[in-house]
């Protein structure tokens, strides 16, 4: 039987970690990369091993087309692509976009959007029951950040989930009759490394709920929209974002 690969571009710390290991719980193997932290990548798959599931990390660069393509390779040699949850995201330093130097934009752009854009691609190429696939999901992490646009911060990065947020609707409309749903999770203020010292602390206060969000929790999202019993889901962006 061939075995369903749950891919997470970007998993080895935060939202991805969490994912991968709900993913590993739910019996995938799970096909997890990371950009340079090897170690971390590496205590993932230990520890979804050491569980009694199965993982492997890959080095991929999501801002490289040819990096994804090794990516999808890889998940090709284990199993069958059932599951691409994208992850990868960067912000860049934050500033208002009068400062913002055009690397930094190209570079955002290239990560959280034209890279997201080509993992779908080569996704659907599997997927597709049109092509002789036998059809799947695709989950991409958006942001809160798109609806209120990060100003004086990220405009760049807001803007790209932005993007993603249109990617979800349209591609989930091209594929629906071809056995794929396309969903998105856009969370809120949540307790990762991508925030800067202090934040967390002060922008929780704002918070309807008092609080920053947790990894785990933005990860229940998303493993309902990637299981089948979300088999009428698609087109749809889920807010983890405490009410705000």
């Amino acid at each position: 039987m061939t075995v369903p690969v749950f891919l997470i571009a970007g998993g080895s710390r935060g939202i991805g970690e969490a994912v991968a290991l709900s993913a590993a719980r739910a019996g995938y193997f799970v096909l997890l990369t990371y950009l340079s932290n090897k170690s971390a990548a590496d205590g993932v798959v230990a520890g979804i091993r050491g569980a009694g599931g199965q993982a492997q990390a890959v080095q991929v660069d999501t801002s490289i087309e040819a990096d994804i393509e090794r990516m999808f390779a890889e998940a090709d040699r284990i199993g069958r692509l059932a599951v691409l949850v994208y992850n990868s995201g960067i912000t860049g330093t934050p500033s208002a976009l009068v400062d913002v130097k055009t690397a930094t934009l190209a570079h955002v752009l290239q990560v959280n959007l034209l890279g997201a854009m080509i993992a779908a691609r080569a996704a659907v190429h599997r997927m597709s029951t049109s092509s002789g696939g036998q059809g799947g999901a695709i989950v991409f992490i958006s942001s809160r950040a798109a609806s209120y646009g990060s100003p004086g911060e990220h405009v760049w990065y807001a803007a790209s989930k932005g993007g993603i947020d249109s990617l979800v609707i349209g591609l989930a409309r091209e594929v629906a009759m071809q056995g794929i749903r396309v969903n998105a999770v856009s969370p809120g203020m949540i307790e990762t490394q991508i925030h800067p010292p202090g934040k967390l602390e002060n922008v929780s206060k704002l918070l309807p709920m008092q609080r920053a969000g947790t990894p785990a929790e933005v990860a229940v999202a998303v493993m309902f929209l990637a299981a089948d019993t979300a088999s009428y889901v698609a087109g749809a962006n889920l807010a983890v974002g405490g009410a705000r």
